[in-house]
């Protein structure tokens, strides 16, 4: 059935978790495709003050979605150091610093450690050969170009990912996307797109894609990929006369930045899976209609993915991967709330009926 299997695989991966900000569910299901290339990262206590929640959905392969999840919110933290208190530029910096770190040796060694079992092998078979210097890895950590090996000029990968992410401190929330994954607030009910999906023949995309060299037939960039923003997918992103952000293909993303207040419920971050069988608000809709009947975030987006499942492989939609987390804002504790909370503890006696 070529790219599609015979049945679709419907055992979800899913997690719950909170602080005194946020409370997140979020969950993933590898469906009818043959292969899993959705990944996540939910991580509500970053630092001390910072939620970070990204979906990463690959295509061509699952080894840059992967990476991307376990290195792309540490790289938020490392930029933001140089621009303290800008979390978006921090964020941008960390998406183009996706690509630089894939290249080399020691970015083909990551990769090759999230590939599949012929990837794995070969790395285990090279490893026997060569290994990097122990003390010059340890004192150059994160000087990616440094480690030589014999994948020294290793261009990057062939593969790709979309980046959709979310970053929370105190009411900031800043939302930075590349590619069609999507992130969506639901405000007093009402869905609010924070991201835009990156297609070809959006206007801006096609004039960089044309004026970078490359062209669109039947949808697709150079005809071949759907996306027109992307981690990865280093063969789009040769021109050594133009920066990364005018490349035919760019990891450079769109900031949204938003101040949360009590109009706001909740945010949802999802993959294209779920986007080609509900609209926006169809999914904010559903997930309060689900909320109070479930009894955590997670079962709720199990709910969606299974609302999603295409019954068969007929129509296309509803047979890609999918993976959905869900993001509940607690209610900020105002400074004249606490105070009022501290004296009805400390008097817990007080009559409530006195007049002032």
């Amino acid at each position: 059935m070529g790219v599609y299997l015979s049945t679709p695989k419907t055992d979800k991966l899913s997690e719950d978790g909170e602080n005194d900000r946020v409370r997140y569910g979020l969950s993933s299901m590898q469906g009818w495709r043959a292969s899993m290339e959705d990944a996540h990262a939910a991580l509500p206590d970053l630092d001390g003050s910072t939620s970070f929640f990204g979906v990463y959905d690959g295509h061509g392969g699952k080894v840059v979605a992967k990476f991307c999840a376990k290195y792309l919110h540490s790289q938020v933290l490392k930029s933001e150091a140089s621009s303290p208190g800008d979390l978006g530029t921090a964020a941008q910096k960390a998406f183009m610093r996706m690509d630089d770190m894939m290249k080399g040796q020691r970015g083909w060694r990551e990769l090759a450690v999230f590939g599949d079992k012929i990837n794995k092998f070969t790395g285990m078979i090279e490893g026997l050969i060569w290994s990097p210097r122990g003390s010059d890895s340890h004192d150059h950590e994160d000087n990616w170009a440094f480690e030589e090996g014999p994948h020294s000029d290793f261009s990057g990968p062939t593969s790709g990912s979309t980046a959709c992410v979310a970053i929370m401190r105190n009411n900031q929330l800043i939302v930075a996307n590349a590619g069609d994954s999507r992130c969506v607030i639901s405000r007093k009910g009402q869905a609010c797109n924070l991201s835009r999906d990156h297609k070809p023949e959006l206007e801006v995309e096609m004039e960089r894609i044309i004026k970078a060299g490359g062209f669109i037939h039947a949808g697709r960039v150079n005809g071949s990929l759907n996306l027109a923003r992307a981690i990865g997918d280093m063969e789009f992103k040769q021109n050594k006369f133009l920066p990364p952000e005018k490349q035919i293909v760019t990891a450079y993303p769109d900031i949204t930045a938003v101040e949360l207040s009590d109009d706001d419920d909740f945010i949802a971050i999802a993959c294209d899976g779920i986007w080609d069988c509900m609209t926006s608000q169809q999914l904010v809709d559903f997930i309060h209609e689900h909320l109070s009947n479930e009894s955590s975030l997670s079962s709720v987006c199990e709910k969606v993915l299974d609302r999603c499942l295409a019954p068969s492989t007929a129509g296309g939609e509803g047979c890609d991967n999918m993976t959905i987390i869900l993001v509940q804002f607690k209610k900020p504790v105002r400074p004249n709330d606490a105070e009022a909370e501290q004296s009805s503890q400390a008097a817990p006696e007080i009559d409530t009926n006195s007049s002032a």
